[in-house]
Parts: C-alpha cells; sequence; structure tokens
C-alpha cells in the first residue's frame, strides 16, 4: 500500500568537520538522495530539514542538511533515521519501495480467486534479480524471482501483486 513517508536512510556518522552527514541508504543507491531538497526527522512529516547538498560516497550517502554545521552537532544525530515524503519520489516504470511492498496479497495471474500469500520480504540479489518472500496462510514461505515471467502485475492501491508462478513452485 502507498504510505506517505518512507525511511530513506539512517545516520551513521559524520563525514568531516562541517556538519556533513554519512547516511546509510534505505534505497537502492546512494545517488538517490540527490532528488531531495527536503527531508523530514519523523514519519509523520511534521519536522522537516532542507537539504543543502548530497552526494554518493562508496556505500553511504553525504549529506548536508539544514542547521547541521559541526562534526558534534553531526555525531548527536548519529541513529536518527531520516524520511521522505512519498509525492516527492521519482521511480522508474516497475520500481518500487521495499516498505510499499510488504503485506500486498499475492494473487493468480489467471485466477485471482487464488491467493498464494502474502510478500513479507524482499531479498535484493545483488545484480541478479530479486526475490520476494510470500509467507502462506497454512505456514511457510515460498521465494519467488522477480522477473517480468512470474512477476506480470504490482497493484498498490489495491493492495495485490499478480504472479505467474514457476512450476513446482507452490
Amino acid at each position: 500500500m502507498k504510505q506517505s513517508y518512507l525511511e530513506i536512510g539512517t545516520i551513521v556518522g559524520a563525514h568531516g568537520i562541517r556538519g556533513e552527514l554519512r547516511v546509510l541508504p534505505a534505497c537502492d543507491s546512494p545517488a538517490f538522495f540527490r532528488g531531495f531538497s527536503c527531508l523530514y526527522w519523523d514519519i509523520r512529516g511534521n519536522e522537516p530539514v532542507k537539504v543543502l547538498g548530497a552526494r554518493p560516497h562508496k556505500n553511504v550517502a553525504l549529506l548536508k542538511l539544514e542547521g547541521v554545521d559541526s562534526i558534534e552537532a553531526a555525531e548527536a544525530l548519529k541513529g536518527k533515521t531520516l524520511w521522505l515524503r512519498r509525492e516527492d519520489a521519482r521511480l522508474g516504470e516497475g520500481q518500487y519501495f521495499i516498505a510499499e511492498l510488504l503485506g500486498l496479497r499475492t494473487l493468480d495471474y489467471d485466477d485471482r480467486s487464488v491467493c498464494y500469500g502474502t510478500l513479507c520480504g524482499v531479498s535484493r540479489a545483488g545484480s541478479a534479480n530479486d526475490v520476494w518472500h510470500i509467507q502462506r496462510a497454512e505456514g511457510g514461505e515460498v521465494l519467488i524471482p522477480v522477473i517480468d515471467e512470474v512477476v506480470r502485475e504490482v497493484n498498490l492501491d489495491a493492495g495485490e501483486v499478480l504472479i505467474t508462478p514457476l512450476e513446482g513452485l507452490f
């Protein structure tokens, strides 16, 4: 289901002495941070913070946020989570936030009366396709590859994903 605010990353420390922050992304790439001029300190969007600069650095994003001007101020934020407003995010065709996929009902593409279970997790497989974890109603978990032949349609508004499972999967 679409959410208004999503986690974008967690502050893991300071970078330099001028208050730049090292943020471990909760998204595909540290470069994703460049698309935002405002982030939030809370999941409800009550505490906005202006992004003055963002750049990828190895596996983290380096952020310069308004009001964080010293190494001491940056270090005091270690462990704090940053949130993005969903409507500010631009995703490509067929891209989704993991947080929005979790909880989707997984139905058969050809027979929507067949429910395989609930999407309960996502494993990132590096350069290969992701793998979705489907929790079965009767217990147990089934892993499905996120490839076009299997995942046929994702409908966040309806809270469902339609799949054509590989033979013998269920």
